[in-house]
């Protein structure tokens, strides 16, 4: 009896408790839900990115380009000390600003010029170079503009016979070595080729006592030379411009490598400082560079060492013609450049998250510039404060807030070698490395107006293409992508034709500390020139006193649609990194581009490392690994409706796409190398496409013949094999 009254019990307990769950999962639950679930599983809302891109004005962009060129701002100058008021005073506005915006101090140091003088010694004595750019417009007559100089050139006074040494490549001055005595003597090198401070740090293994370095109008201005075809009347560069610039190799404080330059921060010696020149060194313009190379003696230069001045360039007997009124003169050189530690700022400020405030994206542009700095960067700074100024009154208007937190950096001293951002990366390393879900830089904004162009990491390239979809391309009936896709293109095995994207190679601008340092996944944004159309290496009036507001609103940018183009794409970028409950970056886009780096490298290196012993066969087999795993992980992803599904899924997935980039990262692969420790996009020598670290290798071992460079050819398969099954098994299941 007992036995079925129990049995009773348990069934109606049963068929209660059924009861009970029909009637919860029966209710409309619409208004009872938490509002936490409802906040967990929203996803990027498309009306406020259409919101945000109508709203980004090029009258305000042109306003901000307009400020931000007032004065002169070299970095630790009044003039930059003004744009961090600037900026502050604009991200703490009351309707307008962010959340919360302040400035951050690092105690670096730097390299100025104290007095340059360049001459000629000849028998009058006659001091013969301009130290100062011709004035055209009342920018240049401005006395905060600094003079040309070679940022950490040591300060000397040396003389000797000229030579032209071409770029200053080590192969231009072994081929100068072959039949001149360069001992004693200095070169006079053009821009482009090898690094600045390189020019000068191969010169020296020479015996070459000083370097001067010029912007050859064939590289830079498509051949033209005369006043009447340079600026003010063009874009190109006017014969007195003189392009400045850092003459050093590593990023970030050079005193206080791996540490963030605070007070108290210890310091290195300044003997212990690599990558500086130690020579001096001073660039100049080519119309005094033509003055010089036009006058030399000796053999004739090799073709490709000719450029468009007004003469046969020859290499220099050492020194000039018999026939030349420099005759038997020396080129002396003065230079009065000194070293002092200077306080920096950062400006930093925040929109914090609503949902994942531990989570940030960051966005990114340093400040200062070597004169105005119109294109380079205040186009970038303009950029970024329409940008702020539309997402900050969204938020002070109670419109929207991200679902996770971005951070704004107005980066100082990046001119001087990435310093702000480097020190920012070495001050909160942990933090970042922890919490990063990617970052934006958009340094150069404008570079011309013809297209777009974006360097990533391949994680990010669908991002930016789905961005670049939604914006129309100035002055044309199609939109940013098609556009770009007519002017840079590749042959996607997964995709077909699509537009180009760079990788973040090098350390060109300040995604380098967060790329290379950090690994986190990054890319850098601009609009660009068309590339059929000119030679330019870069924007002429670079690091120059003509690279003012009317350079760039005159030439550059008229109207502000190329600012306005890259402000919608970068900032639709930016939302949609912040806003997405899925991160949106693409693991098989990463496979691919692994993939085509192997195949360079099995093309260019398998044969020459089989003759030694050296397989390449567990690379072939990471490669495939990554390739399968990624797949997998895309078809959890497309088999996922993560808006129904617990929150930690989601966020599981999207921390295996955020630490994607650093699974790459290994601090002994580059030892040599300060900063770099990401093995697929380090800095590398070899020209080949492929893994820096092998591809150098493999190369140094092809130049010497020795077993220990070949032994390091092969340790460098070991690291970027076990690099990449690791970042693979990252990829797949948690266990």
């Amino acid at each position: 009896m007992l036995k079925e009254v129990l049995l009773g019990v348990l069934t109606g307990a049963v068929a209660l408790t059924i009861g009970i769950l029909l009637g919860h999962f029966a209710i409309d639950k619409g208004s009872s839900v938490p509002e936490w679930v409802r906040d967990a599983s929203r996803d990027v809302d498309e009306s406020i990115i259409e919101k945000f891109l109508a709203e980004l004005d090029t009258n305000q962009l042109k306003e901000n380009l307009r400020e931000l060129t007032k004065v002169p701002h070299m970095a630790t100058t009044s003039g930059d000390e003004a744009t961090v008021d600037f900026m502050l005073k604009r991200w703490q506005d009351p309707n307008t600003g962010l959340d919360s915006a302040w400035r951050e101090d690092y105690k670096v140091y730097l390299s100025f010029p104290n007095k340059t003088i360049t001459w000629f010694q000849n028998s009058s004595n006659e001091k013969l170079f301009h130290l100062r750019e011709k004035v055209y417009k009342p920018d240049q007559e401005d006395p905060e503009v600094v003079q040309p100089f070679a940022a950490y050139s040591p300060a000397g006074n040396v003389k000797g016979k000229l030579v032209y040494a071409n770029q200053g490549k080590m192969s231009d001055y072994e081929l100068l070595n072959t039949t001149l005595d360069l001992r004693g003597t200095i070169a006079i090198t053009r821009y482009g080729g090898e690094g600045r401070s390189k020019k000068a740090i191969n010169a020296a293994r020479f015996g070459i006592v000083g370097v001067l370095v010029y912007t050859e109008p064939y590289d830079m201005n498509d051949g033209l030379v005369s006043e009447s075809e340079t600026y003010p009347h063009s874009w190109y560069l006017p014969p007195s411009g003189v392009e400045r610039g850092s003459y050093n190799i590593d990023f970030g404080d050079l005193l206080t490598p791996y540490l963030a330059a605070k007070d108290d921060t210890y310091r290195i010696p300044k003997e212990d400082i690599t990558g500086i020149p130690p020579i001096p060194a001073q660039p100049i313009g080519f119309e005094d560079a033509e003055r010089l190379i036009c006058e030399l003696d000796g053999d004739d230069a090799p073709d490709e060492w000719q450029g468009s001045l007004n003469c046969i360039y020859k290499l220099g007997g050492p020194g000039f013609k018999a026939t030349s009124t420099f005759s038997n003169s020396n080129v002396h050189l003065d230079i009065y450049n000194t070293e002092r530690l200077e306080y920096s700022a950062n400006v930093m400020g925040i929109i914090r998250g609503s949902v994942e405030p531990d989570r940030y994206v960051i966005y990114g542009n340093h400040r200062d510039s070597w004169v105005h700095g119109a294109i380079d960067p205040s186009s970038g700074t303009a950029v970024m404060l329409e940008i702020t100024r539309v997402l900050g009154k969204m938020v002070k208007e109670g419109k929207w807030r991200p679902r996770r937190s971005i951070i704004f950096g107005s980066w100082g001293a990046e001119e001087f070698g990435l310093i702000g951002s480097a020190e920012y990366t070495e001050e909160y390393f942990s933090k970042l490395s922890e919490r990063t879900v990617a970052y934006i830089n958009v340094d150069i904004s404008v570079f011309a107006n013809a297209t777009l162009r974006a360097s990533a990491s391949p994680a990010a390239q669908s991002v930016i293409f789905t961005a670049s979809k939604q914006v129309n391309a100035p002055g044309t009936t199609t939109t940013v992508y098609e556009n770009w896709k007519q002017y840079s293109n590749r042959t996607s095995p997964n995709y077909g034709i699509i537009p180009n994207v760079g990788f973040l190679t090098g350390a060109g601008s300040d995604y380098a500390a967060f790329m290379h340092y950090l690994g986190i996944t990054s890319m850098d944004i601009s609009y660009y020139y068309d590339r059929s159309k000119t030679r330019a290496r870069i924007y002429p009036a670079y690091h120059t006193a003509y690279d003012t507001f009317d350079y760039a609103s005159t030439y550059i940018d008229p109207g502000f649609t190329s600012h306005q183009a890259v402000a919608r794409t970068a900032g639709n970028v930016l939302l949609r990194l912040a806003d997405s409950l899925l991160l949106p970056f693409n693991c098989s886009d990463y496979a691919e581009s692994l993939e085509q780096y192997l195949s360079q490298a099995v093309t260019a290196f398998e044969e020459k490392l089989a003759a030694k012993g050296i397989s390449m066969e567990s690379l072939k087999k990471a490669v495939q690994l990554f390739r399968d795993t990624a797949t997998k992980l895309d078809r959890v992803i497309r088999d996922s409706d993560l808006a129904k599904e617990t929150p930690l899924k989601a966020r599981q997935i999207n921390d295996q796409l955020m630490l994607l980039d650093r699974a790459f990262l290994d601090p002994l692969a580059f030892p040599e190398q300060y900063g770099f420790r990401h093995v697929i996009w380090a800095s590398k020598s070899s020209s080949v496409p492929t893994f820096p670290g092998l591809a150098d290798a493999v190369e140094k071992a092809e130049s010497t013949g020795l077993k220990e460079d070949w032994d390091q050819a092969h340790k460098h398969i070991s690291i970027v094999t076990q690099a990449i099954a690791g970042a693979a098994h990252t990829l797949d299941d948690v266990i």
